[in-house]
C-alpha cells in the first residue's frame, strides 16, 4: 500500500469535514455579506476537491501492477497533488484580484454573523487538523491535504479578526484585507506543492538523495570498477527507483561472484539511501563501448 493509502479513513474523515465546512460558510458569505467568509469557503472547497482527488488516488493507487502498468496506479497520487496545487493557484490568485477590488468598492459587512460563522469554521478546521496530524508526513498527498486543512483554519482565524475590527471601529476594508491576505497565504503553498509534483514526474532526483554520494558507495564495494548511467527517481510519495549500470572485474562472471556482488549492491542501496527498489547491470571492462548515448 502507498504512503496515503495507508491513511484513507483520516483522509475520509478531513473531506467531510471540509465539505460540512464549506457548506455553512457559503451560508454565512450570503447572511453577512463577507467577503473574507466567501474566499475562505472557496479555499474550502479547493481544499475538499483536493482531498478528494487525494483519496480517489489511493484508491487508484491500490491496484495492483499489470503488465501494461508495471507499478499500477501509483503515479495517480502526483497526478491528483498537482491537480491540488493547480486549483489551490487559481484560488489564491482569485482571491487576490477580488479582494484588491473590494478594497476600492467596499460592501457592508454584518460583523456578528460573521464572527458566528467564523467560529464554527475554525473548529471545523481543527477537527480536520487533529485527523490529519499523525499522516501529515506520510507522503506528498498527505503533508498537501494537512497544508490545506492547516491554511484553512489560520484563514478562519483571519474571518475572526476582520470580524473584531468591523464590529470594533466599522472599518469594512478590514474583510477585503483578509481576503487578500488569505490568497497570499494559499499561493507560496500552492507552489510549493506543484513545484514538488513536478520534480516527479519529471523524474528528478528525489530530494535527499545524493548522486555522487550513492556513487562513492557502489565504487566502494569490493570488485566494483566504476558506475555509469546512473539514475534515481520517483515513482510515487515514498517510492524511490534506483537503476545503474556497474562494470565488474571480469573474475566475477567467471568464479560465479556476479549474485553476491548483487546482494551487496542492493543491501548498500537500502541501507544507506532507503531505496529498496533497484536494478543494476553488471558489465565487464570495455562494454560501455558499445552502449549508446549513456549518462556518467
Amino acid at each position: 500500500m502507498t504512503a496515503t493509502g495507508r491513511h484513507r479513513a483520516a483522509l475520509a474523515g478531513a473531506l467531510a469535514v471540509s465539505v460540512a465546512i464549506f457548506a455553512v460558510e457559503v451560508v454565512g458569505a450570503l447572511v453577512t455579506g463577507s467577503l473574507a467568509l466567501l474566499a475562505d469557503a472557496g479555499h474550502v472547497l479547493a481544499d475538499a476537491g483536493g482531498v478528494a482527488l487525494a483519496l480517489s488516488a489511493t484508491l487508484l493507487a491500490a491496484r495492483p501492477a499489470t503488465g501494461r502498468r508495471t507499478f499500477g496506479w501509483a503515479r495517480a497520487e502526483i497526478l491528483a497533488a498537482a491537480v491540488n496545487g493547480l486549483v489551490l493557484a487559481g484560488m489564491g490568485v482569485y482571491v487576490s484580484v477580488e479582494g484588491v477590488r473590494r478594497l476600492f468598492e467596499p460592501s457592508a459587512v454584518e460583523p456578528g454573523g460573521m464572527a458566528l460563522f467564523g467560529v464554527i469554521g475554525l473548529a471545523g478546521n481543527l477537527v480536520g487538523v487533529a485527523l490529519l496530524w499523525r499522516a501529515r508526513d506520510a507522503g506528498l498527498n498527505m503533508r498537501g491535504a494537512f497544508l490545506e486543512v492547516a491554511t484553512d483554519t489560520v484563514t478562519s482565524v483571519g474571518v475572526l479578526a476582520a470580524a473584531a475590527v468591523i464590529a470594533t471601529t466599522g472599518f469594512t476594508r478590514a474583510d477585503a484585507i483578509v481576503s487578500v491576505l488569505i490568497g497570499l497565504v494559499i499561493a507560496p503553498r500552492a507552489v510549493r506543492l506543484l513545484r514538488e509534483a513536478v520534480n516527479v514526474l519529471l523524474e528528478a532526483t528525489p530530494s535527499g538523495i545524493d548522486l555522487d554520494l550513492i556513487r562513492r558507495h557502489i565504487v566502494e564495494l569490493d570488485h566494483v570498477l566504476g558506475v555509469h548511467d546512473l539514475h534515481v527517481h520517483t515513482v510515487t510519495s515514498g517510492l524511490p527507483v534506483l537503476s545503474a549500470h556497474v562494470v565488474v572485474r571480469d573474475g566475477c562472471f567467471q568464479d560465479g561472484h556476479a549474485p553476491q556482488l548483487l546482494d551487496a549492491l542492493q543491501s548498500c542501496l537500502a541501507g544507506h539511501f532507503d531505496v529498496a527498489h533497484s536494478t543494476f547491470q553488471l558489465e565487464p571492462a570495455g562494454h560501455a563501448d558499445h552502449e549508446h548515448l549513456t549518462h556518467p
